[in-house]
């Protein structure tokens, strides 16, 4: 992994000059969660970049975020057309940010992603009910919350997980076993929540916010990963976005007992591989 210094910091992984594939790590995230894509760039002549968009002025907010987001995105790139991946909550922030990027984007993919919350009767079925309730209520206690959960990273990062996963499903069970994930995660975890609390909470405000007239100016190449025990994101959210994404081309719901995490990891060389041949 390179660590480079910009006016954004950025995390890059796999090939060190290849095709450019910029991921948009989910809400509670960090750069550090783009490593699983290390090995499977290296082989398909990938490069992978995830900005730490966390660190950003919390007080730049909304279109202003995305444009950011995207003039340094453009930046880095130096003209290449690139890729986006984005997971979960990252999948909102790719597909705002992208809105300012349409010239220089190949395709677009979306992983266990998040859709607009008036857009259906989502919220009962999600495992993050709670706090995206108090986000949108209750925004100065959503923020409280934060700054707690910020604390148990720092004094405690396993808690903080099993807090997290307790209610994980599928094969994310399996995955908040294995202590080589584990390790990852409280890694990520307080990399989110430890001096970056007001960067994670503007992603999830905005999130939590309408934002279903947006999806309309999506006209590139989208591809939709999607776990059928999906607790976090539940499945009805890819059938939405399939629906109101006029470039989506591909749907994938990965059956079993793939849920959130665990489509991700799945997901993973699938990917690689279609971006690889591209």
């Amino acid at each position: 992994m390179h660590k480079v210094e910009t006016s954004l910091k950025f995390s890059q992984f796999g090939s060190d000059n290849g095709r450019i594939v910029v991921y948009f790590h989910g809400a509670p995230g960090a750069p550090e969660e783009c490593s699983l894509f290390d090995l499977e760039g290296k082989y398909h002549g990938l490069t992978f970049i995830c900005l730490d968009r966390f660190s950003v002025d919390p007080s730049i907010n909304g279109e202003a975020y995305y444009k950011l987001l995207a003039a340094e995105i453009s930046r880095i790139a130096s003209g290449k057309q690139v890729d986006v991946v984005g997971f979960s909550i990252g999948a909102f922030i790719a597909l705002q940010t992208f809105r300012y990027m349409t010239n220089g984007v190949g395709s677009l993919h979306l992983v266990s992603a998040a859709a607009p919350l008036e857009t259906g009767n989502y919220l009962e079925a999600m495992a993050g009910k709670q706090v995206f309730k108090l986000a949108k209520s209750a925004p100065a206690l959503f923020v409280l919350l934060s700054y707690w959960q910020g604390l148990l990273a720092w004094l405690s990062p396993n808690a903080l997980f099993r807090l997290l996963f307790a209610s994980a499903a599928g094969e994310d069970q399996a995955l908040a076993a294995d202590r080589e994930f584990q390790a990852g995660i409280s890694t990520v975890l307080k990399a989110c929540f430890i001096g970056h609390v007001r960067g994670y909470a503007r992603d999830i405000r905005d999130y939590v916010g309408p934002w279903e007239t947006t999806l309309g100016e999506v006209s590139v190449n989208t591809y939709i990963w999607h776990g059928a025990e999906d607790n976090w994101s539940p499945p009805l959210m890819a059938e939405y976005l399939n629906s109101a994404i006029p470039g989506c081309t591909s749907t994938k719901i990965f059956s079993g007992l793939l849920s959130h995490y665990s489509c991700l990891y799945r997901a993973v060389p699938e990917l690689c591989n279609l971006l690889g041949k591209a």
